[in-house]
């Protein structure tokens, strides 16, 4: 196969970027999208250019550091994949690819196609682990959790914090990871008691940060390589509503 890849190239952060083009020749249809990154890359540091600068770490679909933009869609045209899990068979000979990075307020480039995700800490910081001194660990079986909730909680549990969700809504919001985030909590017994301080310091957080309002048009859901349910957003609302209530 044959690709030209236009990337996004963007020195540091205050420097403008532009769409720089690059064929590349000989490429196997087996090979995932970053492995065809680094043989660009092998090209230009042998060429004396600057390799492309990009996000990555298992390489596996399993942390989401790989995050880019390909031909407009966060991860790639592969439903529930990452971007390093994007194989070539997935584009046609000759094809013309555009990679960019996420394109959000609350996700400022650093170079080319990273991204300062740090925002996303943050919100978890803010609250969304448990510090309830509980002493030490119980029989996980002498706990009672319903079933669909036990399933609902691992569902939510699932979000990987990639940011797909926010490069992909028109508003930059990170409700469907928010709300992931607070749903896998609020799901089992060990969040209850924390419930209300913890979305209340998260949707600070998160509005703090600059991220945008959910408009429900399932951008995120179309894109999460998790498929995590828009759901998590309605019950981040009524955990939201509940815990303003409860503090009046």
């Amino acid at each position: 196969m044959t690709l030209t890849l236009r990337i996004w190239r963007q020195p540091k952060p205050d420097a403008p970027g532009r769409l720089v083009d690059y064929t590349i020749e000989h490429c196997s249809p087996d090979m995932s999208f970053l492995e065809l990154l680094d043989v660009l890359n092998d090209r230009l540091t042998k060429d004396g250019g600057d390799p492309v600068a990009f996000d990555y770490d298992c390489r596996e679909g399993i942390c989401g550091s790989c995050s880019m933009v390909i031909d407009g869609i966060p991860h790639g045209p592969q439903r529930g994949t990452t971007a390093c899990q994007l194989f070539l068979r997935h584009f046609r000979n000759g094809q013309t690819i555009v990679v960019e990075p996420w394109r959000a307020k609350a996700f400022p480039v650093v170079k080319d196609l990273v991204v300062d995700r740090s925002a996303f800490d943050r919100i978890m910081a803010a609250g969304g682990f448990i510090s309830v001194d509980a002493g030490s660990a119980p029989e996980a079986n002498l706990i009672a959790v319903p079933k669909d909730d036990a399933e609902a909680a691992m569902d939510a549990a699932a979000c990987i914090g990639c940011g797909a969700c926010v490069a992909a809504c028109k508003n930059a919001s990170a409700v469907l990871f928010v709300g992931a985030k607070v749903a896998h909590l609020v799901l089992l017994p060990q969040g209850h008691p924390e419930r209300e301080r913890r979305v209340l310091a998260m949707v600070e957080q998160m509005e703090q940060e600059g991220f945008g309002a959910c408009s429900n048009e399932g951008e995120c859901m179309a894109v999460c390589p998790k498929e995590i349910n828009v759901g998590v957003i309605s019950g981040l609302n009524r955990e939201w509503a509940r815990a303003m209530l409860k503090r009046i």
